[in-house]
């Protein structure tokens, strides 16, 4: 069952966290599994990608973060916290460090390479229900308590540059549950205790200093119903916000210059919604709910008079009519062409073999694409019984050691479905040591304390099952339909689903998207 879904920088990969502490990748290319890594034993509660894709932070809810390679699947570090992990987040440009949200506690940035941490500053030492959450561009940190303060603190430093207080009405304060940045601009939003998603620029807060009283570019709720948010995201441009209701399968799509409603997407009934994530360059939201990964996109309408001006449409077979010199070699009747700046241009070198840089995969303050960044996963094909192990030692020195056939036979056909089997080493795993908090803490995923029992069965890895794909359940499969390999944001609706223990699907409803 999934839990929690992230894009990649360039939304050709989606990282699923999953309740027996799997992490599936998907690849948007190929609409399949692309990596299935056997990261955890307890349920997966967050997952973060490095700038460069190459790495992913994932946590659990056995209260362990960890940093995995994404190409090989192996870990390369382990923290273990004192409470319960509700977010990690890599600095978004440096990506030795880790920003992560343990329950009960003060937030705390991890530095990779040397394994030591430290605590950021809090406004109230009583209140520790804190969230925190990097700036597009990590210079600054910004937390947020039950109290409804907000801290900007300078991330090198840990210095506080400004905070303010997000307030209802005149006085009465509210609880933060989560900030999320926008992947362009300086917009960022507050989704709060009272279902009201404030958005803030900036560049204002910073301007305003410590205790400054900024006024939110746009708030945004539903006056009907008073829906509580469970998930609130910017799309890829930030012109757009989408929030995920905590009552039901239902995300509702604002514009964010002007504050209005443009949609509401309706799910499966009686469905709880986990986590939601919009495509960081396409019109394409991921929503989880009952363990399902739903793939909102566009229903797009073939236009063929893009292809040819004058195409027009027939209901029925007309008699063509062709002009008297249509088919001519040489269009006896054209007049001479004027000597204009077209024929000049024809004499231009075009060039042909230089590759421009995709303007939404680049920052503001880049100009130029990250040259190692890691875009997709190479596959390698399962082969059944194959006839030479691939990772073997050379043809002539396997006749001399044909005495081992016999006893190798199995290892080669181990080593060849699981790839090389190189000695791994072990892990480094730290202990993070946090003052005052509490060790009996139990994450909101698993339900209140003392109601263990009703999860055990659901929480960690099934018995007899060691993770390896070739017995994963995960098997793409089409669902019967009118459609073929469904198009994410083609001309077919669908809905992926993404069921962990059951197969990952395509099929069913899709709403349009904008």
């Amino acid at each position: 069952m999934a839990l929690t879904c992230t894009f990649n920088r360039w939304g050709t990969l989606l990282a699923v966290g999953c309740n027996d502490g799997r992490i599936v990748i998907w690849d948007f290319l190929t609409r399949g599994i692309a990596k299935i890594i056997s990261a955890h034993i307890h349920p997966v509660c967050s997952l973060c990608w490095s700038r460069d894709g190459h790495k992913l932070v994932s946590a659990s809810t056995d209260n362990i973060v960890s940093q995995w390679d994404v190409l090989s699947g192996d870990c390369d570090q382990r923290f273990r916290f004192p409470s319960p992990i509700l977010k990690v987040q890599y600095h978004p440009r440096d990506q030795n460090r880790v920003l992560v949200c343990p329950m009960k506690s003060a937030p705390v940035m991890l530095t990779l390479s040397d394994s030591k941490h430290v605590v950021l500053p809090v406004d109230d030492d009583s209140d520790l229900n804190v969230v925190a959450s990097f700036d597009r561009r990590g210079e600054y940190i910004y937390t947020g308590n039950a109290k409804g303060k907000i801290l900007v603190l300078k991330t090198d430093t840990q210095d506080l540059v400004a905070s303010f207080r997000v307030t209802t009405g005149t006085s009465n304060t509210t609880a933060i549950k989560s900030i999320e940045f926008a992947r362009k601009g300086s917009c960022f939003l507050i989704n709060t205790a009272d279902r009201i998603i404030r958005v803030y620029d900036g560049r204002e807060i910073l301007t305003c200093g410590r205790d400054g009283e900024p006024e939110p570019m746009q708030k945004l709720q539903d006056l009907v119903n008073r829906t509580p948010w469970k998930k609130c995201c910017f799309s890829g441009d930030g012109e757009y916000i989408v929030a995920g209701s905590a009552r039901q399968h239902a995300l509702y799509i604002w514009e964010k210059s002007i504050g209005n409603l443009v949609k509401i997407l309706h799910g499966t009934r009686g469905e709880l919604l986990l986590d939601v994530a919009w495509h960081p360059v396409r019109p394409i939201i991921a929503s989880i709910s009952s363990g399902v990964v739903s793939i909102w996109a566009q229903n797009q309408v073939e236009n063929w008079s893009a292809f040819a001006p004058d195409f027009k449409e027939l209901d029925e077979n007309v008699e063509y009519e062709e002009r008297e010199s249509e088919f001519d070699i040489e269009d006896e009747d054209k007049s001479e062409p004027e000597q204009t700046g077209a024929d000049a241009a024809e004499d231009e070198e075009v060039d042909v073999t230089s590759v421009d840089p995709i303007a939404a995969f680049c920052s503001s303050d880049e100009e130029l694409e990250d040259s190692k960044a890691l875009l997709y996963l190479p596959i390698a094909p399962e082969v059944e019984d194959p006839e030479e192990n691939p990772y073997g030692p050379p043809p002539d020195a396997v006749q001399s050691s044909l005495t081992d056939e016999g006893m190798g036979s199995e290892k080669k056909r181990q080593s060849s479905s699981d790839g090389p089997q190189a000695p791994k080493k072990k892990p480094k795993t730290t202990n993070i040591e946090l003052q005052g908090v509490p060790n009996d803490e139990v994450h909101p995923l698993l339900g209140v304390k003392g109601d263990g029992k009703s999860k055990k069965k659901q929480a960690g890895r099934p018995k007899g099952s060691k993770g390896k794909d070739k017995d994963s359940p995960f098997k793409p499969k089409l669902y019967k339909g009118d459609r073929g390999a469904l198009p994410l944001e083609g001309a077919a609706k669908g809905k992926v689903q993404a069921e962990l223990g059951q197969p990952l699907a395509a099929g069913g409803a899709i709403s349009e998207l904008l």
